[in-house]
């Protein structure tokens, strides 16, 4: 068993960056508190309904993936526009689709989750601001009733969305700028559902997209170069009639609006997504158009790299360097989802019309064209982010581990992930490396045998990432190279049980 936590973290936000983070730190034994300032959960508040691959590996590894699958439709293809669609069924994995869902259900599943594991959710709890130290952090609270308390945590997370009061606390630029005004959300019924799980088109000047609920309603998402109003006007369903006829064809019969708004899209991103004790996740330090349904699932992801990050320093055996490691890998994960993004909104809206033809043209070339598709699939889908890799190491390291098949229980990769621990895969049965990982490391490291023939050995990150991998067959150089890697990712090692001293350091 790993020590016990020297310290805990307060969360701010609890939507599904917070949840899955809160998740895995309690997972990993260390206190966490969720701080969120809606007083109760609320449908309404649901913006994202694309739960993509690579989300729903992770949520895999924590056993609650097919749980959420339930709650939707899986979507083996993206319309891009016209006829165009990309094609996700040849993605690697479980999950060659991606999940359409309400968010609100992916916020049940991980709230569950957290709440079974031990993690504090306090609603009606608002941050006001916060100082830190060189020991901790102190984070003013103000709650529904209108009392005030100042709680103290050793790291403090802001997941508390675009408008984030961490991120102002620390004084953090949120660079970038407007790139759509005056878009408008409506939850209708509809007298005749659209063919397709997700609709969407745009005729230069209206664009219009179309999502079920489950249940009988759907969220419509309508926007109208003709008419680009304050956030604060109120939202005309004739007018989200008529985009949608211009847009899609058809405005399907939609009535009976139960909720309506209006908002304008961003492209931002802090420069740092650390600041001493304080760190950003999820639209708290990012925030981009909804183009490819990238919000959700970068934040999940963002919580997925900290989170066992932040456990392993609170259990004591985090290397100096790990927590800086946040931002150098997913700063840049974040650059690229909003340029990839903006990309994907400027194509769907571009107005003239020789650029309307140059766009057909595009589309097709995206889904035809092999190489191309596999490419968007892999970036729409978060199947091929990978992090940077030193000079000279293994072609694997740093790319998401596939989830191979191991020896006995559980049989696959993925079960093993998610309690804060490594997986040390083997291609072959050794003794005197089973106890490197299980004796030396013990209590950060799983080790397991592959399942299938291979002559690499790999050491796999608590988030499915590739941390080290050799493809030595020598029983002596493969061990040193093991314990090389273990001490870089894991600490340094336990000392021997008195017992243990004589073992010998190699095979029997």
């Amino acid at each position: 068993m790993p020590p016990r936590p020297t310290g805990n973290v307060l969360i701010v936000g609890a939507g599904p960056t917070g949840l899955l983070l809160a998740g895995d730190l309690a997972a990993a034994g260390v206190g966490c508190t969720v701080l969120e300032r809606r007083p109760e959960e609320t449908d309404n508040l649901t913006r994202a309904f694309a739960v993509h691959a690579r989300t729903l590996e992770l949520l895999d590894a924590r056993g609650v993936a097919d749980e959420l699958v339930a709650t939707g439709e899986r979507v083996g293809g993206l319309r891009l526009l016209g006829a165009a669609a990309l094609d996700l069924s040849r993605l690697p994995g479980r999950f060659p689709y991606v999940l359409v869902t309400p968010q609100y259900e992916t916020e049940r599943v991980l709230r569950e989750r957290a709440l079974a594991a031990g993690a504090e959710i306090v609603h009606g709890a608002e941050a006001t601001g916060l100082r830190q130290d060189a020991e901790g952090v102190d984070v003013d609270v103000r709650m529904a009733d209108g009392s005030t308390a100042t709680r103290r945590a050793s790291y403090v997370v802001g997941a508390d969305g675009v408008r984030s009061t961490v991120r102002k606390a620390l004084g953090l630029p949120f660079s970038g700028r407007s790139v759509v005004r005056s878009v408008m959300l409506a939850d209708v019924r509809l007298d005749d559902a659209p063919a397709e799980v997700l609709t969407a088109g745009a005729s230069g000047d209206a664009f219009a997209f179309i999502a079920p609920f489950g249940d009988g309603w759907y969220r419509v998402i309508a926007w109208n170069r003709r008419h680009q109003a304050a956030d604060s006007e109120p939202v005309d369903l004739d007018e989200i009639r008529d985009v949608a006829r211009r847009a899609l064809g058809s405005d399907h019969g939609m009535r009976d609006p139960r909720w309506t708004s209006r908002f304008h899209s961003d492209e931002r991103q802090v420069p740092r997504y650390r600041v001493g004790r304080v760190f950003l996740a999820g639209d708290a330090a990012h925030v981009h158009s909804p183009a490819g349904g990238q919000g959700m699932n970068t934040g999940i992801q963002d919580a997925a790299n900290l989170g066992w990050k932040l456990a392993a320093e609170l259990n004591g055996w985090a290397p100096s360097w790990l927590l800086d490691s946040y931002q150098e890998e997913r700063h840049p994960v974040g650059g690229q989802v909003l340029r990839g993004s903006g990309a994907l909104l400027r194509f769907a809206l571009v107005e003239q019309p020789w650029l309307r033809r140059a766009r057909s043209v595009a589309a097709w070339a995206a889904t035809h064209v092999r190489p191309v598709a596999r490419r968007l699939a892999g970036a729409v889908s978060g199947i091929d982010i990978a992090y940077p890799a030193p000079r000279g190491a293994h072609r694997l390291t740093g790319m998401r581990a596939p989830d191979v098949p191991v020896a006995g229980a559980p049989g696959r990769l993925y079960r093993l992930l998610g309690d804060g621990r490594f997986v040390l895969v083997v291609a072959a049965n050794d003794p005197a490396v089973t106890y490197l990982a299980t004796k030396r490391w013990a209590g950060r490291v799983h080790c397991a045998l592959a399942g299938g023939a291979t002559r690499t050995t790999a050491l796999v990150r608590p988030d499915g990432y590739i941390a080290w991998a050799c493809d030595e067959t020598a029983p002596d150089r493969r061990a040193t190279a093991i314990r090389e890697a273990l001490a870089h990712w894991c600490g340094r090692p336990a000392d021997r049980p008195a017992h243990d001293r004589e073992r010998p350091a190699r095979p029997v």
